[in-house]
């Protein structure tokens, strides 16, 4: 939004008001944009939980359940691609202005944008508490003393007593810092935080299958709680817990797939970006981005989840009694000897999630800058963003220090708000747009997604519910002193 004060009256809603709005405000971006925006958006830090949902799922469902979901959600990616100029003369630059053209003005807007802000608004949470948890644990690893030379330091006796000791307050340290990022007014003004973001993402995740090759299922690793070496055999076996344990992780670990696909929230935002011209329309920039996102998607995820469920097995499982196990980055922290490849790692996570959180934020300040422009008779200026964005982050913050759990916070969201809009919503909106044949080839795919996509969203919505609550009972929210 440019800081110049334009008089509501004056607005031609179709143009004028386009060209202030976060996500319309630009379309001069580059195909390496779309790119570097889909890989922050996708190879999100829920990459860090596939180890324990492997475990959860054990070799087989596993490796199917992350398969699966590679090819279909590159499927509807395609298809909201296809879609985002699929009437002649019109660009459908946000989610919810394709839902009002396949379900109409009405129905379009209520099915699309309650999901899409509790996507983007949920996953901004997450990175807050994904953010305050990796500087946690960087104090907790650099930091050897007692609680007078290290006092936000929790002992291992608070840590066996309340595994998130101190997490609220690094979150609130960490959150801080977007009240000076979220300002950054459009997309492509933050292409260059998007790129570092990108590199970042690539490398933390390298990093966390490559350092479990030098160490064998009977290496040793790092036990958070009590500061000490353990041994580690690795079991690829359930761990024990009862029948309805084991279903309901299994159930969580479907959403923590789930939450590990959600760049399709922002895609059309970030198609809306780049420029579109007679005979080269924006969807092959667009797609070009794509495909190199997925490429990186691939070689970041499989080798996370695979390698490091190959190097501990069930001690990644949610429902281990290792209180290790309910951090976001147990798979590359847990290693004697490689402190500060660690510390650089957590370092990257938090550069990472500093791009993703405006990259999921961005979508909202602009409907929320709609809204007070259009409806509130607001002039859109920097005081106006100040104010909106830094409401925001505090909102997203203070929640985050509420409920500071990231892997079932993954597999909640991932069902309830991740699995509609990314599995099968654009199958549902293709469908209704494009009407292909009855029990055609596309007919029947998007059907078999769809019935796919409701399922996840069931199972993982329950599974990851049960974990909040049993998640809560152990949690204790005083934790700033």
């Amino acid at each position: 939004m440019e800081d110049r004060v334009l008089q509501v009256e004056d607005l031609d809603y179709n143009s004028k008001l386009n060209d202030l709005l976060p996500v319309t405000a630009s379309r001069e971006g580059k195909w390496w944009y779309s790119a570097v925006h889909n890989v922050t958006a996708i190879v999100s830090a829920g990459v860090l939980g596939l180890p324990s949902a492997m475990a959860d799922l054990t070799w087989g469902p596993g490796v199917v359940v992350l398969t699966l979901s590679w090819v279909i959600t590159l499927f509807t990616l395609w298809q909201m691609v296809e879609m985002h100029e699929m009437v002649p003369g019109k660009r459908f630059d946000r989610y919810h202005e394709l839902g009002q053209q396949a379900f109409g003005k009405n129905l379009g807007l209520w099915i699309v944008i309650p999901q899409q802000l509790l996507v983007e608004i949920s996953v901004d949470i997450v990175y807050m508490v994904t953010g305050g948890q990796a500087l946690r644990y960087i104090y907790i690893l650099n930091c050897n003393g007692d609680h007078h030379h290290c006092p936000l330091k929790p002992s291992s006796t608070e840590i066996e007593n309340n595994p998130y000791a101190m997490t609220s307050l690094w979150i609130l340290i960490y959150g801080s810092v977007h009240f000076l990022f979220v300002q950054i007014p459009n997309f492509n003004s933050i292409a260059g935080i998007s790129l570092a973001a990108a590199i970042m993402s690539v490398s933390y995740s390298t990093i966390a299958w490559t350092i479990p090759i030098f160490h064998n299922e009977h290496s040793q690793h790092r036990d958070i709680a009590n500061y000490t070496l353990v041994n580690v055999t690795a079991d690829y076996d359930l761990p024990k817990a009862s029948t309805a344990g084991h279903v309901l992780s299994a159930f969580n670990a479907l959403g923590v797939v789930a939450f590990a696909y959600a760049g399709h929230n922002v895609v059309l935002e970030i198609q809306a970006t780049l420029r579109s011209r007679p005979g080269k329309p924006s969807k092959i920039a667009m797609w070009r981005g794509v495909f190199l996102a997925y490429v990186i998607v691939t070689i970041c995820y499989f080798p996370v989840a695979l390698v490091c469920y190959w190097a501990y097995g069930n001690q990644l499982a949610a429902d281990s009694n290792s209180n290790s196990n309910s951090n976001f980055n147990s798979n590359i922290l847990q290693f004697e000897g490689f402190r500060g490849i660690t510390t650089a790692a957590n370092f990257m996570v938090i550069i990472h999630i500093l791009g993703s959180y405006q990259i999921y934020a961005m979508p909202v300040f602009d409907m929320l800058e709609t809204v007070l422009v259009k409806k509130w008779l607001l002039a859109p200026s920097f005081k106006l963003r100040l104010i909106t964005r830094s409401t925001y982050v505090g909102i997203t913050m203070v929640v985050a220090t509420i409920i500071p759990f990231f892997q079932p916070l993954l597999g909640f969201f991932g069902g309830f708000a991740y699995a509609p809009t990314t599995y099968f919503l654009p199958c549902c909106i293709w469908l209704a747009i494009c009407k292909p044949k009855r029990f055609s080839a596309s007919w029947t795919i998007n059907w078999i997604c769809i019935i796919l996509g409701v399922l996840l969203m069931l199972t993982a919505t329950i599974g990851g519910g049960s974990e909040i609550i049993k998640e809560w009972h152990t949690y204790k929210f005083r934790t700033f002193w």
